[in-house]
């Protein structure tokens, strides 16, 4: 992890240096092109050039700043951010030298230091406390470099998200591209709920109810009184059994104690039925909407049926918290981890809440312990 975060470090420090070295170009570029605006002719050919610098710039930010702008920009908008730009970039690079001109200046005091020459030359003998001063101003001045290019590259940024960001058409067209995935994965989930119900039914409710059938049948074709009753205690354990498995398949369609308590009273009830211990952090002040509070419901319901049936834990823990406009969802148990956000029944979760313009997530490292973690923007 250091070394990425030195990596990181050094791969934008570099980048800052290159808006420097190119801030030059672009302040020539833009004193040339100001008289040639005049020119109606030659406007097309001085926007064309501006995009050409701006592109590089866009490429430099997103290789080196980690910043990705949308090449949905006009000319007149690149040369604009070429002008302020190369002043941003003058700074960077003023920054660079007077680093360069303070390491020069460490090195000779430095160098005077181990050869007991006064700092700064001269023939007098220096003072007790000059190398204390020394250090304590070239941390100073370390730190001001420092907090300088920082303040340089968030500035870079800024800019370019200004005025290379995505237009209004540009943001319009996503959001459509978004809607129209979305749409998609809503209708998948919705298949989806639809096939496990089915499984539910027929693999659960259908089968007992057809062997309970078979014992009323053996029990009407049975002369011996003590065998019917028998049959007859079957019957009534296996209606009980069918009545339940009924009762968890409408559960999970929906909980009718979404509407009656809201999502708190939902998931003490989930946590009541589980088979394991399972505890729930509830900390929200404020109820939220019914269509949150549903996907926040069966985002917890599947989690904690997924760790019951696959991971082997042993106990599960439920928290809900709000995070500035987002609801989050933290759904944690102790099993053999090694879970993934494109298998079972989590992947219908992540189509769920993507439905509802939220983002899921799974922490699942080999041994454990997995966190489904769902955020939901709320009203």
């Amino acid at each position: 992890m250091a070394d990425s975060a030195v990596r990181r470090v050094c791969r934008a420090t570099a980048g800052l240096a290159l808006g420097g070295a190119s801030a030059f170009a672009e302040f020539g570029y833009v004193l040339l092109a100001l008289p040639a605006l005049a020119v109606p002719a030659a406007r097309h050919r001085v926007f064309a050039g501006a995009r050409v610098l701006a592109e590089l710039e866009r490429a430099r930010l997103a290789r080196f700043l980690a910043s990705d702008n949308s090449a949905d920009y006009t000319g007149r908008r690149a040369l604009e951010y070429l002008a302020l730009r190369s002043v941003v970039g003058g700074i960077g690079a003023g920054i660079f030298l007077l680093i360069l001109w303070g390491a020069v200046s460490a090195g000779i005091m430095a160098r005077q230091l181990a050869t007991g020459r006064p700092i700064g030359g001269g023939d007098l003998d220096g003072d007790w406390y000059d190398p204390i001063t020394v250090v304590l101003f070239g941390t100073l001045l370390v730190f001001l470099a420092v907090q300088g290019l920082v303040g340089v590259a968030v500035l870079d940024r800024r800019l370019a998200h200004r005025f290379l960001g995505p237009s209004e058409q540009e943001l319009l067209r996503r959001r459509v591209s978004e809607l129209a995935t979305t749409r998609a994965e809503v209708v998948a989930a919705v298949n989806d709920e639809r096939r496990r119900i089915e499984r539910d039914l027929h693999d659960g409710v259908q089968q007992r109810l057809v062997a309970l059938g078979m014992l009323l049948g053996r029990a009407r074709r049975t002369r011996d009184a003590e065998h019917v009753a028998e049959l007859l205690r079957q019957a009534h354990d296996e209606s009980q059994e069918a009545l339940q498995e009924l009762r968890e398949v409408t559960w999970r369609v929906y909980p009718i104690a979404l509407d009656s308590g809201g999502l708190q009273v939902a998931l003490e009830s989930l946590a009541e039925r589980s088979s394991l211990p399972v505890t729930v952090d509830y900390a929200l002040v404020r109820r939220p909407d019914e269509a949150t509070e549903t996907v926040a419901y069966f985002v917890a319901s599947e989690a904690v049926t997924n760790a019951i049936k696959h991971a082997g834990a042993s106990r599960i823990g439920i928290a809900v918290e709000q995070d500035a406009s987002m609801i989050v969802v933290r759904i944690t148990d102790d099993g053999t981890g090694g879970a993934s956000a494109d298998g079972g029944g989590l992947s219908g979760l992540a189509r769920r809440v993507a439905a509802a313009d939220g983002v899921f997530s799974v922490d699942s490292p080999p041994g454990g312990p997995t966190t489904v973690t769902a955020e939901l923007p709320c009203a």
